[in-house]
Formats: structure tokens, sequence, C-alpha cells
């Protein structure tokens, strides 16, 4: 009886759809907890692969009205051993701004220190966790870390101050890091480290891959259970169906308002091609029309310059005629009736 109990138990759990993490509504809703805070710093720690002793998170809240909110607003900002300042974001649509986004965080994150110390020197290290359910980034990894460096020395610049090793790192307080699901799950990688055996968990798409996590970490094994929990609440669901709902609708909204935005875009192209045809056949009409009477003003210039050459020429002629006779009688007749004809 108590087996048959046990396995009516277990095929009612496989029935229960896990919720999956790559929702942010999910994600937030697990590691925001306080209770949950182990969980939370064994992933950090992960990710960032460093001991942590404390984590706390600053923005556990979740917005009442989160149907209507934009996307990529349900992050975690976190406080690690008051020595970090972390923002981890799940990004489920390809806004085609990430690093853009993430470079913005990390600066609004430093002017947040600074109102409060107004004090370089205490600035705390700034780090941003973008895990993307797309690829993004023109790079053979999936898990990109970016900080501030300095470019190779230009060679005319180059001074010899004797430093065998010149710095690289222009400065350490700020890190951005980004996690590409679809590249993990091309490279197909066992369960061997803490981050693979995350990304397996947080991917969803292979449950032997998250068994086999679970039996490794103690940590996701309690995640697993979280999430089973929260997959069976009926207000818990509905709150995330409601926020995938959002992001269809918004993602719809933007495809939309970018194939009108496309398609006002060709009708402009199209007016402004109208436009130019016309001003070209303009300028080409009135060069014509210019050239025209152009040639036809040099045509008559060269029928009046041919006309005075032969009327200098019948003029010519009778006046040395004149300086040679001794008289008006004896100048031979000229034909001059026929080019002095234009004269008359």
């Amino acid at each position: 009886m108590d087996d048959l109990q046990e396995n009516n138990i277990r095929t009612e759990e496989q029935k229960v759809k896990r919720l999956p993490l790559t929702s942010d509504y999910v994600f937030k809703r697990i590691f925001a907890r306080e209770e949950n805070n182990s969980m939370l710093k064994d992933f950090l720690e992960s990710i960032l692969n460093i001991h942590i002793n404390k984590v706390e998170v600053k923005n556990p809240e979740l917005t009442p009205n989160m149907a209507d909110e934009k996307l990529g607003i349900l992050d975690l900002k976190l406080d690690i051993d008051n020595e970090k300042v972390v923002d981890v974001e799940m990004q489920v649509s390809n806004e085609h701004n990430i690093k853009e986004r993430s470079s913005t965080y990390l600066s609004k994150l430093a002017a947040e220190q600074l109102k409060a110390k107004q004090n370089y020197k205490e600035l705390k290290k700034i780090i941003t966790i973008n895990i993307l359910k797309y690829n993004y980034l023109e790079r053979n990894a999936y898990h990109s870390i970016a900080r501030m460096k300095y470019e190779d020395t230009n060679p005319i610049e180059f001074v010899d101050m004797g430093y065998k090793k010149e710095e690289e790192e222009a400065t350490n307080t700020f890190e951005m890091h980004f996690i590409e699901l679809p590249k993990f799950k091309q490279k197909n990688p066992d369960c061997n480290t803490k981050l693979e055996q995350w990304l397996w968990l947080i991917d969803g798409s292979e449950e032997e891959k998250v068994k086999m996590s679970a039996k490794e970490n103690e940590e996701i094994n309690k995640t697993v259970e979280e999430l089973n929990k929260l997959s069976k609440d009926p207000d818990e669901v509905a709150k995330y169906e409601e926020r995938e709902w959002s992001i269809m609708r918004y993602n719809v909204e933007m495809k939309t308002n970018r194939e009108l935005g496309e398609k006002e875009g060709r009708k402009e192209n199209k007016r402004k091609n109208r436009e130019s045809v016309k001003k070209h056949e303009f300028i080409y009409r009135t060069n014509s029309s210019s050239s025209w009477t152009n040639q036809k003003r040099s045509r008559s210039n060269i029928k009046n310059t041919g006309k005075l050459e032969k009327k200098c020429k019948v003029q010519t002629s009778l006046f040395r005629q004149m300086n040679l006779a001794n008289s008006f009688k004896e100048v031979k007749e000229v034909p001059v009736w026929e080019p002095l004809k234009f004269l008359l």
C-alpha cells in the first residue's frame, strides 16, 4: 500500500512541468528569497570563480505591475561581502543592445555608489552578469568576461622605462560577464564543474544532465526541489504565464513597430527617389534647352563671320586695284553684288 502511494506521488510529480529558470520571473522568485541564499551564493561562486562569505539581495521585491513592465527589469542587485556590487539579469529576447545595456548598468551602479560616499577610493567593484538565451557575441566561448585593459603599445610611442612586464589592466573596478546558453548547449559538456552544473539546470533541456548536476551538487538539488514546489503552486504558475504573455506581447509590438517603420522608410525612400528623378529631369531639360540656344547662336555667329570675311575680301580687292590704278576708270569690275547682297 505504501509502495502504491509512493508510485502515485511520483507519477503526479512527473506530470508537473517544471517552470524554467530562463524565465526572469522564476529566476528572481527562486534566488531573491532569503531562505535560498545558499543556492544564490553557490551559483555566483560558479560564475565569478571566487569564494563568497555573504551575499545580500538589494531588490528582493517583485513589482506589482510586472506584466506591464518592459523586458529585463526583473534583475537581481546584490552586494557580495561588502566589497562587490553585482547585477544579474536573465535575457530571453535579443534586443541587439546587451553590450550597451550592460555598460550603462555599470555606470549607473558606480554613480549610485558615488552619491552615497562621494569618494572614488571607496568605490566597490561593479560586476554585471548577463545570462542570454541567444547567441550574441562573435566569440568562441559560452562564458565571456570583459574588463578594461590597455591596448598594445604603439611602436612609435614606445619609451624604454625598463619595465619587464607592463600593466595590462586599466582598472579592476568594472567587469562584465556574458553567458550564452545556445553555445553552452552546442558544446554539450559534462557536469564536472559548478558552472556546467548550474548552466544545465538553467538551460533545462536535458533532464538527465539536470539529474546528474543535482546529484553532484547539493545546492542544485535544493534548487530543483524549490522549482518543483513553485511549479505546483497555481498562483505562481499564473504569474509566470502572465509574465510570459507580457513578453510575447511586447515582442509582437516591437516587431510590428519595426515592420511599420521599415515600410514607412521604404515609402519615404521611394518619394525621395521620385523627387530626385524629377529634379534631374528638370536640370537635363534646362541644360538641353540652353545648349540648343547656344548652338543656334553659334551657327548664326559662324554665318555672319563668313559673310563679313567675304565683304572684307571684296573691299580689299577694290582698294588694291585703286591704289595701283591712276583713276577710277582703270579699276576692273569686281562681282560685288553676290557677297554684298546681305548688306542691301
